[in-house]
């Protein structure tokens, strides 16, 4: 274990009731806790060289300067610096905004949650114990689904409904494979982070709840013995957990919510135990690395805007009017495409003087011969799948959500097609490929970085 350390950290950030809810294009207040909310850090040093791998359960923030915000404080408190400290959002929708606000609760989550990413950090990095690491790909089929088919009548939907009998073909496929990393460390608890992408928006209402990821830490650390987990969401923009064809057992533990999808609290359980015992599959039978390395590294790309059409505007301002006046039984949609629309004319509105493009972030860290690549938004399953082919790498990570949140990152065809992502999306068409070939740079940068 000479050279490596392994450090955790672990505070419950569950808000006060009354504070809002993100995650959908519908009102929502906290009126009740169905299990905690928290922030987990892992840090690792090797060689005087110091990482921060901070996990969230939020839906995510914007704009991206808020990650900034929390990064410098964290590099403050800690002396790692800022380009060394990777934030990422599990992407609950049964978690509070966090954003700069009017609304005074969540003015005041929003200062008291930074001040407790700073105080994991610190945790973690107090807690270093000499460690080895070992890494291991599980499977965890039938929970994540392809979530935009193709109907009966050309059109393109995300989330069509259950059995909806104008679906003729899902677009995509899914990625199964559940990434491992283990820490053990002399004398403390095993860390145990694992890597998955699937929508964290399961649970629904008006509750608290870190959905299936938290009972994915929960289980993992009840199943091996003096154990501790973090998880960190992948390429989840285009798949959740809604099976459009189940079985009769899989409907168990599921109600039939506002916008065509089927949720559940029992469901979130279930799919936490079905990606806990991917870790298993894998736990002891890690392949043990030498880390002799350890590095991070910042690149900034600008991709252009999705800029709208003028003739679109004036039915894009009717319709965020209505949505914003509580009226959307008069926009003539309903469902997930009622969903779609108002996204859309927000875009469209945000977007209407500008400006033409974007600067993005993309964060890369390697622990030995393991790289873990952060992107500020929702990436496509295949911008995940291309960045785990980098060349060199025993294993690459792509984490969602990570020092920054700016929406859906859709493959080029999804603009043709349609659906909510890259109607959605600020980001022009060519926004993943440019995602991929930036990201592999990237990782190849950082594999030849003396």
């Amino acid at each position: 274990m000479k050279g490596l350390e392994a450090g955790f950290g672990r505070l419950d950030i569950t808000p006060v009731l009354g504070i809002g809810i993100s995650g959908y294009y519908v009102p929502r207040r906290a009126e009740g806790v169905l299990d905690p909310l928290e922030v987990n850090a892992l840090a690792v040093r090797s060689e005087g060289e110091r990482l921060l791998l901070i996990s969230v359960d939020n839906c995510g923030i914007a704009p991206t300067t808020i990650y900034d915000r929390c990064r410098a404080r964290i590099a403050a408190a800690t002396g790692v610096s800022a380009e060394s400290v990777i934030i990422s959002s599990t992407h609950t929708h049964t978690g509070p905004y966090w954003e700069d606000s009017d609304d005074p609760l969540i003015r005041e989550y929003t200062g008291w949650l930074e001040a407790k990413l700073a105080d994991a950090a610190r945790l973690a990095l107090d807690d270093l114990k000499p460690a080895r690491m070992g890494w291991g790909v599980g499977n965890a089929p039938n929970v994540a689904f392809v979530r935009r088919f193709r109907m009966k009548d050309g059109g393109i939907r995300t989330n069509p409904g259950v059995n909806n009998p104008d679906i003729l073909e899902p677009i995509g496929d899914v990625d199964d494979r559940v990434n491992v990393l283990r820490f053990e460390r002399e004398g403390a608890a095993d860390i145990v982070l694992v890597n998955f992408g699937n929508h964290p928006d399961v649970v629904g209402g008006c509750v608290i709840s870190a959905d299936w990821p938290g009972f994915l830490r929960r289980r993992v650390e009840k199943a091996l013995d003096n154990c501790r987990c973090v998880f960190f969401n992948g390429a989840e923009g285009d798949v959740n957990h809604v099976n459009v064809h189940p079985s009769e057992g899989f409907k168990n533990d599921l109600f039939h919510d506002f916008d065509d999808v089927d949720r559940g609290y029992g469901h979130a359980r279930h799919i936490g135990n079905a990606v806990a015992g991917a870790v298993l599959q894998v736990y002891e039978k890690v392949c043990w690395q030498d880390v002799n390395r350890l590095d991070s590294q910042i690149r900034y790309i600008e991709v252009p805007s999705n800029l709208p059409n003028p003739e679109q505007l004036d039915t894009a301002r009717k319709y965020d009017a209505l949505h914003r006046e509580g009226r959307d039984a008069e926009i003539p949609f309903t469902g997930m495409e009622l969903t779609t629309v108002v996204a859309e004319a927000e875009r469209m509105l945000r977007l209407e003087h500008g400006p033409a493009s974007f600067r993005m972030p993309l964060s890369a860290a390697r622990i030995g011969d393991v790289a873990l690549i952060g992107l500020p938004g929702e990436p496509f399953t295949g911008i995940g799948r291309a960045l785990k082919e980098a060349p060199d790498w025993g294993l690459v990570l792509p984490l969602c959500i990570a020092n920054g949140y700016e929406g859906y990152f859709p493959m080029r065809e999804a603009y043709d097609e349609g659906g909510y992502e890259a109607r959605s999306s600020v980001y022009a068409a060519g926004v993943a490929e440019r995602i991929i070939d930036e990201g592999l740079a990237l990782l190849g940068d950082l594999r030849r970085k003396v």
